[in-house]
C-alpha cells in the first residue's frame, strides 16, 4: 500500500483460548484497509515446546470501479488456518515454523494460498542500559493457486525501552525467487503503544 497506516491490535485471553483482532486503517484517508480477528488455542504448553492452531476471518476493503465507473469499496472475504510450533532454546532465543492456509470467497480473490515460515526470536540484546533491541529474521514460501509462487527473506528489527510504553521496529523483506508479482524488496517503519496486552501501532 506504502501509505502511513494506524493498526489496532487487541488480546483477550481464557487459558488457552485467545482472540486476537488487528483492525488496520489508512492514516490519510482514514478508511479501513483490512480487518482479521485470530481465534488461537494452545493445543501444547510442555517445557521449552509449545504448540498453537488457530483460525481467522479476514476482510480486505479494495477499492474498485462500478458499473457506471464510479470509485466504491468491495469487502473481499478470507479464511486462513495455522498450526505454529515453537521451542524456547533459551530464555531469549526462540525458534518456530508457520504455517497457514487461506482461501479468498469472492470474485477476483486468490483462491486459495499456502504459507510456511520457518524463524526466530532473539531478544534482549543490550544497546544501553535501558534500551535493548530484538531481532525476528525467517524464511517462508509463499503460494499463490491465482498468482504463481515464491522464497522470501525477511527480518524485523525492534528497539525497546525498559517500562516506557513506546517502541520503534523496522520490518524489511527480500525476495529471493518469485513469479508473483510485485517489488524484490519492501520495508517499514513502525512506532506502537502498548497498552496492557493491546497495541496500537503508526505504521509507516
Amino acid at each position: 500500500m506504502e501509505q502511513p497506516a494506524v493498526i489496532f491490535n487487541l488480546s483477550l485471553e481464557n487459558g488457552r483460548f485467545s482472540f486476537e483482532p488487528e483492525l488496520t486503517f489508512s492514516l490519510e484517508e482514514g478508511r479501513a484497509w483490512y480487518q482479521v480477528y485470530w481465534f488461537r488455542y494452545k493445543i501444547i504448553q510442555e517445557g521449552k515446546f509449545n504448540l498453537r492452531a488457530g483460525g481467522h476471518l479476514g476482510l480486505n476493503f479494495a477499492k474498485t470501479l462500478d458499473s457506471r465507473n464510479n470509485e466504491v469499496i468491495q469487502t473481499e472475504r478470507y479464511l486462513i488456518g495455522e498450526v505454529v510450533p515453537t521451542y524456547q532454546i533459551s530464555d531469549n532465543v526462540m525458534v518456530g515454523m508457520n504455517y497457514m492456509i487461506g482461501r479468498g470467497y469472492d470474485i477476483n480473490t486468490n483462491e486459495l494460498q499456502h504459507f510456511i515460515s520457518f524463524f526466530g526470536n532473539f531478544r534482549n540484546i543490550e544497546l544501553h542500559k535501558e534500551i535493548g533491541l530484538e531481532i525476528s529474521p525467517q524464511v517462508f514460501y509463499l503460494s499463490s493457486f491465482n498468482f504463481g509462487d515464491g522464497y522470501y527473506f525477511a527480518i524485523e528489527f525492534k528497539i525497546l525501552r525498559k517500562n516506557f510504553p513506546l517502541s520503534l521496529s523496522s520490518v524489511m523483506n527480500q525476495k529471493i525467487s518469485s513469479s508473483i508479482p510485485g517489488k524484490d524488496f519492501l520495508w517499514n517503519m513502525t512506532l506502537s503503544y502498548s497498552f496492557g496486552k493491546g497495541t496500537v501501532s503508526n505504521s509507516n
